[in-house]
This record gives C-alpha cells, structure tokens and sequence, in this order.
C-alpha cells in the first residue's frame, strides 16, 4: 500500500524530527552548491509553478532551485491559464497533478490549497497564501540557525501587521519550541484562530514594540501593507507610523540579535535604512536560503528522507 501524499501547506505540517532532517539537508545541498558540485535527485521530475499573486523571490528561487537538483519547471499564472478563467480547484488538481511531480501554488485564500491538495496526486507546497508564509519561515529559521545556532527557546519580536508571516511565526514557535513577542497598532492584533493556534504558550502580545524588542533575538518585520489590501494603504501609513523598526528598537534586543525582513522592503516605513542596511541585518543570507531551504524542501517531498 502507497504511503499517504506529504503537503506542505502550514509550517505545523511537519514535525519538530522532519524540520531537523531539513535543516540538515538544506545545509549539505547548499555546500554542495557553493562547491559547484551537480546533484540531480530529481532528475526528470517536474514542478508546476502556479502564481495568482506575483514574485521576485519565489518564482526564482523554485524555478533555479528545480534546474538545480535536476529536474523542469513549468511557470504557470491564472491570466493564461483556465484557472483565471473559472475552472474548479479541484479538477486542476486533478489534471495538473497527472502531468507533474510537484506542484508549488501562490495564491490568496488557504482555502484554495487546501482544496488543490485534496484533489492532487502529488506534493503541493504553499508558495504564499494570505493567510501562511511557510516556505518563508523555513528560510528564515535556516538563516538563524547559520548565524546563532538552534532556534530552541529563543524569542523571536515581530513588529508590524499581523499578517501571513506573523501567523506563520506563531506555528512555527509551537512547533520548535521558541517564544515569539508581537507589537501591533491596535485593531491589528494577532487573531489565535486566524494563526492556527489554540491556546499556545508560545507567544505574547505587547502594545508597545520597545517591550516586544527587549531581549529578543531576533527582530522581523514585513511591508505594512501586503498584496490584496492596498486600499487601506493609507489608513496603515498612520495607524503604523510608530511600528518602524530602528536603531532604538535594536539598541534593547540582545546585544547578539540579528535582524530580518523577508523583501522587498520599504527603507523609512517599516525599518530604518540604518537598520536593514546595518551589521545586524542578515537580509541578504535570509533571501538566499529561500533557494536552499525549498531545495531540501522538494527533495523531501518528492523523495522522502536521504540519508548520504
């Protein structure tokens, strides 16, 4: 009997054990990387790249990390494909997961996903949806991992709009055992049930970011504004004008803490140039391993565990 299709559609998705063996994956696939050492696992395997919402990283870091480990991938958006043009969820899940391996999805409701995933004959990864970032945060841990080691008790602060990333930083804190500190404007608070969590230990909320900062070892922020909600552009512009993360902010996290903004970023919103441009700052790592995070991420999915 075939064993059951892995989904990575939330970070909770995967357990503490399977994140370790990522990491660790992630770490080997990248040194071969830098040593230009070819390694195909996925040779003639094939990812299918579904975009409602555009991107930079995304779409470059699966696209050249598909090339890398051997295989094809195939770019596909809803303005040229019969998704944009009322075809059921459900039967391009069917369809599309016959003629491919893997199938990554950037859109806007979970709920989309989720219904894909139930109809797919293979993997299917959240490249983004309004409500989760996991590829995101897989990245990120990865980074800190590099930097400072094991993520374990450690706190994390997010300052700014509770948002995708945040909700995603709350499962992943249950999941690997962190704290995470949450500074909103108010009337945007972090929703327990909108984040998937139900009476999690694991975060606080706090009013004023300072506090959130305090002994942190890590401080991370996001756009004010996210992709779907430009109308209230405005609105944000004032009600977060006091969230912009600065010198002052990092000045009372741990002298050790680094910083990071998953891109693009806004320099004098939602961080000081001083800040995403200083010695703390770790943006640039963070934006790379989104390419060898989700290399380890495929492997794992297409292949399960590898031991070399």
């Amino acid at each position: 009997m075939s064993s059951p299709i892995k989904h990575y559609l939330q970070f909770k998705d995967f357990t503490r054990e399977e994140y370790e063996y990522v990491f660790a994956r992630a770490k080997w696939i990248k040194d071969k990387f830098k040593r230009y050492e070819p390694y195909h696992p996925l040779f003639d395997r094939t990812l299918v790249m579904i975009f409602e919402k555009a991107s930079t990283r995304t779409r470059l870091s699966f696209e050249a990390g598909m090339h890398q480990l051997g295989g094809s991938a195939i770019y596909l958006n809803t303005r040229d494909s019969q998704l944009g043009r009322g075809e059921p969820v459900e039967d391009a899940g069917q369809v599309i997961s016959r003629m491919s391996d893997l199938v990554m999805i950037r859109t806007f409701e979970q709920d989309i996903v989720e219904r894909f995933a139930a109809n797919s004959r293979v993997p299917i990864i959240n490249g983004l949806t309004n409500e989760y970032h996991p590829c995101q945060i897989l990245a990120d841990i990865l980074t800190f991992i590099e930097h400072r080691g094991s993520i374990q008790g450690k706190t994390v602060a997010w300052i700014g709009d509770s948002n995708n990333m945040c909700n995603t930083w709350l499962q992943a804190a249950e999941v690997l055992d962190f704290n995470v500190h949450v500074s909103t404007p108010p009337g945007y608070e972090v929703e327990p049930e909108r984040a998937g969590l139900y009476g999690t230990a694991n975060f606080e909320q706090f009013a004023d970011p300072m506090d959130a900062c305090r002994g942190a070892d890590l401080v991370t922020t996001d756009v004010w504004t996210s992709m779907g909600f430009e109308a209230e552009n405005e609105e944000r512009m004032k009600a977060f004008a006091d969230w912009c993360v600065d010198a002052e902010m990092m000045s009372v996290a741990h002298k050790e803490a680094v910083f990071m903004h998953c891109l693009p970023a806004h320099r004098g919103e939602e961080v000081t140039a001083e800040v995403i441009d200083g010695p703390q700052s770790v943006v640039w790592d963070e934006a790379e391993n989104r390419l060898h995070a989700q290399k380890a991420l495929m492997e794992y999915l297409v292949l399960g565990r590898i031991e070399n």
